[in-house]
């Protein structure tokens, strides 16, 4: 016959089976830690050595936390500060949206030009743009790059850092009314202690500047893990403009290609203007001065997938020796060194870049 213990009784039996288990092993682990504790003390006190590197590693990591807590304050210090800077830029920026200016943008939104080239030379000329970035066309070469590029009214444009919006002025009100433009941003409420995070504000700033030359556009975050750009094979055009240097330093070069060459159309334009290191150049060691050598761009690019088509000189520069302490940044418009030679740099002009077509194969 078999006995049957009511359900309830049968867990207070069990239960009460392990709380004696339970005491019995937490005695015998206190015992044991005590032991151990009482050992450690007592090998330590018969060996001062050992005593003397358990204070230094405890001290070390003291230190480490320190400076640790240190950056991160002096972090956050760094973005306050950069914070009130660009709220004082986006206060003279409102300024210089006059009426005139917010018409001129209207009129630029609800145009059709007959040719890419028309709108882009209008687009060049408008008064929308900064004069700061004006100031830059002639080494920057918008008309000639884009038009390289292949780039029309009716392309999906796909820019793969917006920075300070400098092609971004062009391209957005280019594709506003007959295709789109979809830019890589950084998260406007991130951390407290990290500069991308006031990036974000100064792009959220920028699109909402105006509605009728951004008021379509798209963004994603670049400072996600898993980088996604858009539908799979539903841009028309990527641009890469004086990045890859910085993947390479970030270590995220392999990703974000990977990323590109799932969101170009078959036939699609990845299009890269990078500053271009000497030819021997290792890209290690020249990614951190803002360069990468051309020869490598091409092999890294085309082992994601994607073919090189055209190579063009228009950004070329024969005076930039890429020989400079602070990098490439030493040249205008930064000037790194600040009056320091500035009259030498300025007449060098902005860095020597490589400008390169690559197309994503039709599938076969």
């Amino acid at each position: 016959m078999n006995r049957t213990l009511h359900p309830y009784r049968s867990l207070a039996v069990s239960g009460g089976l392990a709380l004696c288990l339970l005491a019995s092993c937490s005695k015998d682990k206190s015992e044991d830690k005590a032991k151990a504790t009482t050992t450690s003390a007592a090998q330590n006190a018969a060996d001062p050595k050992a005593e003397a590197k358990a204070v230094e590693a405890e001290a070390a990591k003291a230190k480490a936390a320190d400076a640790e807590a240190a950056k991160k304050a002096a972090d956050t210090k760094k973005v306050a500060e950069a914070i009130e800077q660009l709220e004082k830029e986006l206060a003279t920026e409102r300024e210089r949206w006059t009426e005139a200016v917010v018409t001129s943008a209207k009129t630029l939104a609800a145009t059709d030009y007959a040719t890419a080239k028309d709108a882009l030379s209008a687009l060049i000329a408008s008064p929308h743009r900064k004069p700061s970035n004006v100031a830059r066309d002639a080494f920057r070469h918008p008309l000639e790059t884009l038009q390289f590029f292949g780039i029309a009214p009716t392309s999906h444009v796909v820019e793969m850092g917006v920075g300070r919006g400098w092609y971004t002025e062009i391209l957005a009100p280019m594709v506003s009314r007959n295709g789109q433009f979809t830019g890589g941003t950084y998260n406007a409420e991130g951390p407290a202690d990290s500069m991308r995070t006031v990036y974000g504000m100064r792009q959220n700033a920028f699109f909402g500047s105006s509605k009728e030359l951004y008021g379509n556009v798209k963004t994603f975050d670049l400072g996600t893990d898993e980088l996604v750009i858009g539908e799979p094979e539903s841009a028309d055009v990527v641009l890469a403009i004086r990045e890859m240097h910085n993947w390479q330093r970030g270590d995220s070069l392999e990703a974000k290609l990977k990323a590109i060459a799932t969101v170009l159309k078959p036939g699609g334009t990845f299009g890269v203007v990078q500053h271009r290191a000497k030819a021997d150049a290792k890209a290690d060691e020249s990614a951190e001065q803002g360069y990468l050598p051309e020869a490598w761009v091409i092999s890294k690019v085309e082992a994601a997938g994607l073919r090189l088509v055209a190579k063009s000189e228009i950004n070329a520069n024969d005076k930039d020796t890429k020989d400079y302490e602070d990098g490439v940044w030493t040249l205008p418009p930064a000037l790194a060194k600040g009056e320091t030679d500035r009259a030498r740099y300025e007449a060098i002009g902005e860095s020597d870049r490589m400008t390169l077509r690559f197309e994503k194969p039709a599938a076969e």
